[in-house]
Order: structure tokens, then C-alpha cells, then sequence
């Protein structure tokens, strides 16, 4: 099997446009929730949203102009775009130029869980109401795979190109895949990642009217992400992409790229329980663990830090925590976690790519990220939550974990090789 290493990161997302920024903003504790800005969220029993700023790059914000043709821009939906400008940042980090003989050997798998809601939301509404005729561009800016496909027309990447649809592991899975590929020598490079846009009137209500989003801090919105604590009501949406440049180990060496970390673990399961609660001993979260371990050949002593799925929803925090308990029985009082998803809220199916970048820059750090608004933590027995401050220690193997409704799961695990 080849070794798979990431040589490129790009980021779009509430804490802002960029690598840099994100890392800046996460250690510091910054929140992306506020009040939704691109609906009047008046009459919405959830108010709250955790949207990507926009405006310069060069002040952390996110202008599609700066990444997109204008023209172009109003034929796709949100997600692409995000998915757009992360792409262009991991490129230019990896400092990779595709040949004409690399092309046949690089392939593109961007994941998303619910891609182009915002246009389809619209688009109906003006065709049955407002009688307005369908655009030629409806299909090819809605579709989830276009993502992808934006990107393997941008970057003439001819080998595999690819969605990978599992709601908030969506990500998680596309990665693994794309490290798949790789390992097996079919590809040298792969483009890979996840990027969700579903902040739209009918994104809210519908996670609202199945109980999934938080709805008791409209009024304090930079409280309404809280994992792991008590007084969690349900996860605050947010929006955005994350992208990874992934290689074959002897290929970025010889070409003397600068490579962040070695990806070692992938490990997938299903709980076969019920369409969006967790099964409640933490199963299919274990084996999906223990998977990733097994396929890194490693033993669960040997992970330093944890980026949990954490959403704040009161079932699935609780089971990732005795999930992960059972995991790590005979060492848990050293296991470090903390879920990101405090600052940016959850990113549906761009969450597990999001998250494995942060993964990653905890390794490059030595610094594990806070979690934030743990005002009165559930039992967590000797697992240590990291909160309020980000904490430094000698990190080697992180591992990060994104579940999904109808029972997904995904770990992911990411090793220093330097």
C-alpha cells in the first residue's frame, strides 16, 4: 500500500476566508454565530446561523469575485463557490502544477451533504409564484457533484470525479476515498474535501422541524454552540468548504513539496438504527474508531488529541462520549478532545473536511483548540475536554470523528512525519 500524505489546505468558513485566519480565530476563541444575515429569520423559531463573512480576503473575508469569473458566479449555487475558492488555496499551498501526464494520475472527490438547496429553494418559488422561466444554468449549479466537477475542469484533473453524499460525513468520506485511491497506486494525486451553502429559509425550518438545531439562544447567539455541555439544545448551522491536496508519498518527496502530515487511518461503520438518532451505546461510532486505528495499524494509546463530531445535540454528544470512552478504556485519562464546532457551528457535509484541516494544524502547532461555551460539562469521566484556552503538548496522531444521519460514521486519523 502507498503512503498518502496532505500537501495542500484550503479553507472557507465562519471564521473566515483562509487557512491563516481560521487558525488565528479558532485559537482565540472567536464565534461565528450571529443572527442570520441572509434571510429575515423574524418569524424562525432558530434565528441563529453561523455564516461565512464576507468581503475581502485580505481582511479574512470571502469575495467570490476575487476567486470566481463574474460571470460565472451567478450560475452556481453557495457550496460551489466556497468549494471554488478552498480549491484555488489548497493549489497554491501545495505549489503542485498538474502536467499533462498527471492529469491522467489526479482525481477530484468533493463531498456535500446537501449542495445546491439555496438555488432549488429559489428557483421554485420564482417559477410557481413569481412564473419566471427556468435558467439553462439551474441544474449544473445545484448539482452536488459539480463541486467536484468545477474544480476537474478548472485544474484538467481526467481521473476519478466524484461526489460523496453521506449528510455530515460527507467530508469525512470523501477524504478517506481519495486517500483510498492513492494507497492503491490507481492515482498520485488527489483533490478532496467537502462544501455546504444550506443556510436558506427552508435549510432552517427543515433542520428546526426535526429538532436538530438550536433554538433557547436567539438572543445570546455566540452561546448557542456548545457541545459537550449540559445546557446544549441542538447544533447552530454554519456554511463553507474545506479542501485538502492529498499525494503519494514518493511523489511529493521527489518533486520536494512541502508536506503537512501523513494521512494513516480511515475507518467507516453504520449504526442501522434510525434515520438521525445516534444507536445509544455508541456502537457504530466505536467501530468506525477502531477501524481507523486497525487500518493504522496503531493502538488507540498512541492518539494524542481527539477533533470530536460534537455537534451539541443532546443524544449525539452523549454517545460519541461513551463511544469514545470504550475506545479508549486503558487510556483515557490522556485522551485530549475538543470539538471546533463550537466556533463554527456545523457545516453538514463540509464539517469533516473543515475539521480535518483543523486536525492538521494542531498537529503542525502542537496546539490543541479550545472548546468554547463549556459552562457546565457532561460526564466525561477522565477524558480531558480541552475548553476555554487552547493548550499545547507533544502531538504525533489526531484523530477526527463525523457522524451523520442515517447512521453514518467516519474516523479519520492523521499522523507528524516531521
Amino acid at each position: 500500500m502507498k503512503r498518502v500524505v496532505v500537501t495542500g489546505l484550503g479553507l472557507v468558513t465562519p471564521l473566515g476566508c483562509g487557512v491563516d485566519y481560521n487558525w488565528k480565530n479558532l485559537l482565540a476563541g472567536v464565534s461565528g454565530a450571529k443572527i442570520i444575515s441572509k434571510f429575515n429569520p423574524e418569524n424562525f423559531k432558530c434565528k441563529v446561523a453561523c455564516e461565512v463573512p464576507l468581503g475581502l480576503s485580505s481582511d479574512g473575508k470571502f469575495d467570490p469575485e476575487e476567486w470566481i469569473e463574474k460571470k460565472e458566479i451567478k450560475k452556481i449555487d453557495d457550496f460551489i463557490q466556497f468549494s471554488m475558492a478552498a480549491s484555488e488555496q489548497a493549489f497554491k499551498d501545495s505549489n503542485i502544477s498538474i502536467s499533462e501526464k498527471l492529469s491522467l494520475r489526479s482525481g477530484c472527490i468533493i463531498g456535500s451533504g446537501i449542495g445546491g438547496l439555496q438555488g432549488i429553494e429559489k428557483t421554485a418559488l420564482d417559477f410557481h409564484i413569481n412564473k419566471k422561466r427556468i435558467s439553462p444554468f439551474f441544474i449544473t449549479g445545484r448539482l452536488i457533484n459539480m463541486a467536484s466537477g468545477y474544480a476537474s475542469l478548472k485544474y484538467n484533473l481526467k481521473g476519478p470525479n466524484y461526489s460523496t453524499v453521506s449528510a455530515c460525513a460527507s467530508g469525512a468520506h470523501a477524504i478517506g476515498e481519495s486517500m483510498r485511491l492513492i494507497q492503491s497506486g490507481k492515482m498520485d494525486m488527489m483533490l478532496t474535501g467537502g462544501a455546504e451553502g444550506a443556510i436558506t429559509p427552508i435549510g432552517i425550518e427543515g433542520f428546526t422541524a426535526c429538532r436538530a438545531l438550536s433554538t433557547n439562544y436567539n438572543d445570546d447567539p455566540a452561546k448557542a454552540s456548545r457541545p459537550f455541555d449540559k445546557d446544549r439544545d441542538g447544533f447552530v448551522m454554519g456554511e463553507g468548504a474545506g479542501i485538502l491536496i492529498l499525494e503519494e508519498y514518493e511523489h511529493a518527496i521527489n518533486r520536494g513539496a512541502n508536506i503537512h502530515c501523513e494521512i494513516t487511518g480511515y475507518g467507516m461503520s453504520a449504526d442501522a438504527y434510525h434515520y438521525t438518532l445516534p444507536e445509544p451505546t455508541g456502537d457504530g461510532a466505536k467501530r468506525a474508531m477502531l477501524g481507523a486505528l486497525e487500518d493504522a495499524k496503531m493502538k488507540p494509546a498512541l492518539i494524542d488529541y481527539i477533533n470530536a463530531h460534537g455537534t451539541s445535540t443532546q443524544a449525539g454528544d452523549q454517545v460519541e462520549i461513551k463511544a469514545i470512552q470504550d475506545v479508549f478504556t486503558d487510556n483515557n485519562q490522556d485522551i485530549c478532545l475538543s470539538s471546533t464546532k463550537s466556533q463554527t457551528g456545523h457545516l453538514l457535509g463540509a464539517a469533516g473536511a473543515i475539521e480535518a484541516i483543523y486536525s492538521i494544524l494542531t498537529i503542525k502547532s502542537q496546539t490543541m483548540p479550545a472548546a468554547i461555551n463549556i459552562d457546565n460539562p457532561i460526564e466525561h469521566h477522565k477524558l480531558k475536554l480541552i475548553k476555554d484556552k487552547a493548550e499545547s503538548k507533544k502531538i504525533t496522531n489526531v484523530l477526527s470523528n463525523s457522524f451523520g444521519f442515517g447512521g453514518t460514521n467516519v474516523s479519520l486519523i492523521f499522523t507528524n512525519i516531521n
